[in-house]
């Protein structure tokens, strides 16, 4: 038997619920971590895991991160998670969609659902035909023209940038990123954006993928560097923007850092909490995860408070400021920034 309360990864979670429908091929896991500030909001991940424990500890360290995403950036929102055991490209079907819609509404809106690595917004609209507990699906008109459908990529990817400025204009002293050596490491829906972001700001880009597919589409619509996976972490940079994998900084890859500032996508970049003392200890200022990439979930927040899109990049924007306020307050206290983060997350977590 799968042992849940005594995992390393469980961190009081509320509710951890397993779903099994065989006439489907589903086999699902919702992570419900915490409901103080609201219903846990989260995306649902599908991945051919290796195993069941390789579900579970996902799913409970990301719900968690939810959970500190959502506090750090004051949103009337939990921390929740699901994955789906699966490979996207040969096991996801309309049935399958429909049947975790049907164990979405069986969790009662504690937990509501957005699309995330291996589902997309189409996915969720599926998903949304059994059940209510959905975000991230609402079509809203840009400003610059064209309809936003509801994904949160291009949030996330514009609050990363934000954040970058920050860290930038506090430990570099510029006010632009222009001339800057910045390596992105995966250039997925996320990356791929934040590329584009840096491009326009005129930094010097270096991109790494597994998928040399990704590497070769940017490459094409982009000034960037392509190079190998393993290199990136060798490469002196400015900035370095994980927005891949989790668990990237590490014994093995923080001895080899030569950048002045970690600022990605990624969830869960650090392995160990231990590995954010490190790069501090290294005077690597590392802008937390959950902190820098709260674009999305901000956004998919605005658009359950029917939000337009201009005024949800703006609230998204706010994470320039949240970055400053984690570094300014790590100098102070002398104490690395991933702790300043969580004390002013689990703050917000009080009331």
């Amino acid at each position: 038997m799968m042992a849940v309360f005594t995992h390393p990864e469980f961190d009081g979670h509320e509710q951890v619920v397993f779903f099994r429908e065989p006439a489907a091929n589903l086999t699902a896991i919702i992570a419900v971590h915490n409901t103080v500030r609201g219903p846990a909001l989260g995306g649902c991940r599908m991945y051919p895991y290796a195993s069941e424990e390789e579900a579970l500890r996902d799913v409970l360290r990301l719900s968690r991160g939810m959970t500190y995403k959502s506090a750090i950036s004051r949103l009337p929102m939990g921390g929740g998670k699901s994955v789906l055991i699966g490979d996207p490209v040969r096991d996801k079907t309309p049935a399958l969609l429909q049947a975790f819609g049907r164990c979405l509404e069986r969790m009662n809106g504690r937990y509501i659902v957005a699309e995330d690595s291996g589902t997309t917004v189409e996915d969720i609209r599926l998903m949304a035909s059994e059940t209510a507990h959905v975000s991230g699906i609402a079509e809203r008109p840009m400003p610059e023209g064209g309809v936003a459908d509801g994904d949160p990529s291009p949030a996330t990817a514009w609050g990363v940038y934000a954040g970058m400025r920050a860290a930038a204009r506090l430990e570099l002293g510029r006010d632009s990123l222009r001339g800057l050596r910045i390596g992105v490491q995966g250039v997925g829906a996320v990356g791929s954006r934040l590329v584009a972001h840096l491009a326009r700001a005129g930094a010097q880009i270096f991109i790494s993928d597994v998928a040399q597919r990704r590497v070769d589409e940017t490459a094409r619509r982009h000034p960037v560097t392509p190079v190998a996976p393993a290199e990136i972490y060798d490469l002196e940079l400015d900035i370095l923007a994980p927005c891949g994998f989790g668990a990237v900084l590490n014994d093995l890859t923080i001895p080899r850092l030569k950048t002045r500032i970690v600022a990605g996508a990624a969830n869960n970049q650090l392995a160990t909490a231990e590995d954010a003392a490190s790069l501090h200890e290294r005077g690597v200022v590392y802008v937390p995860d959950f902190a820098v990439n709260a674009g999305g979930v901000i956004d998919i927040a605005g658009q359950r408070a029917d939000l337009d899109y201009a005024e949800s990049m703006r609230q998204v924007e706010r994470i320039f400021d949240t970055v400053t306020e984690i570094i300014q307050r790590s100098r102070k206290l002398g104490i690395d920034t991933n702790q300043v983060a969580l004390r002013m997350a689990e703050a917000n977590l009080k009331g």
